[in-house]
């Protein structure tokens, strides 16, 4: 069982920067591919960046290109996102999100992630 907690969101004000952390516990915590996705009020959940489990493999969506970054501290089994120069429409619940062990690739589909962290407010004012 793998567990995974959140950290980090807020309000910032248009072209700020925020960083999220997500901790990975639990038996099987080693070697997963993890992400972030996000939901807007009245949106779908959508893919937003991932990493695999080495850290040489990342993936974005386009509209975060450029301003966010992945990235994951094995040894603290913990992955980052690190958001600058953000916009009002960034702002959504940020949730991490993990593979199932074994599951080593980057998927954008929200149904190939097992596990959930419980989300974080992340709110870009204008």
């Amino acid at each position: 069982q793998v567990q995974l907690v959140e950290s980090g969101g807020g309000s910032v004000q248009a072209g700020g920067s925020l960083r999220l952390s997500c901790a990975a516990s639990g038996r099987t915590s080693i070697g997963l591919t993890m992400g972030w996705f996000r939901q807007a009020p009245g949106m779908e959940r959508e893919f937003v960046a991932a990493i695999n489990w080495s850290g040489d493999i990342t993936s974005y969506v386009d509209s975060v290109k450029g301003r966010f970054t992945i990235a994951r501290d094995k040894d603290k089994n913990t992955v980052y996102l690190q958001m600058s120069s953000l916009k009002p429409e960034d702002t959504a619940v940020y949730y991490c999100a993990a593979r199932r062990p074994g599951s080593y690739s980057i998927s954008r589909n929200m149904n190939d992630w097992n596990t959930w962290a419980q989300g974080t407010q992340v709110t870009v004012s204008s």
